[in-house]
């Protein structure tokens, strides 16, 4: 007869340096507009918020094991508000939707976007 041990989910330890890196990723992929385009992801995002193309670049190729919580704080700012943006975008797409096609039913969708919106909004309070 065998002993069957209780396994507890284990809450694994993220280092921010790891979360970073992952705000970074996501951030440069909204960004890119084709192949290569990267670096130049990098200075869009260095120009818009403030943020060290070199710090961006060593986070994103997971180069960085560290962050200073400054810098980890703006970057999670940047990645708020760069979803607020992607929010906005698709709040355009459905109004344009719903002007284009107004027999179609998109008022389920603006509201679960509004409620994403709302969301993010908070997050983005709660962090400053």
């Amino acid at each position: 007869m065998k002993c069957t041990e209780s396994q507890h989910e284990e809450r694994k330890v993220v280092s921010s340096a790891v979360m970073a890196s992952g705000y970074v990723r996501r951030m440069v992929e909204k960004e890119t507009r084709g192949w290569g385009d990267q670096s130049n992801a990098l200075s869009r995002l260095e120009r818009r918020y403030g943020l060290p193309f070199w710090s961006l670049n060593n986070l994103r190729t997971g180069r960085a094991k560290t962050v200073e919580a400054g810098l980890f704080a703006r970057i999670k700012s940047a990645y708020l508000d760069l979803c607020e943006r992607e929010i906005a975008k698709l709040q355009h797409e459905l109004s344009v939707e719903k002007a284009l096609n107004p027999d179609d039913d998109f008022e389920d969708l603006a509201r679960e976007a509004e409620t994403l919106l709302a969301r993010v909004q908070a997050k983005r309070d709660a962090a400053k």
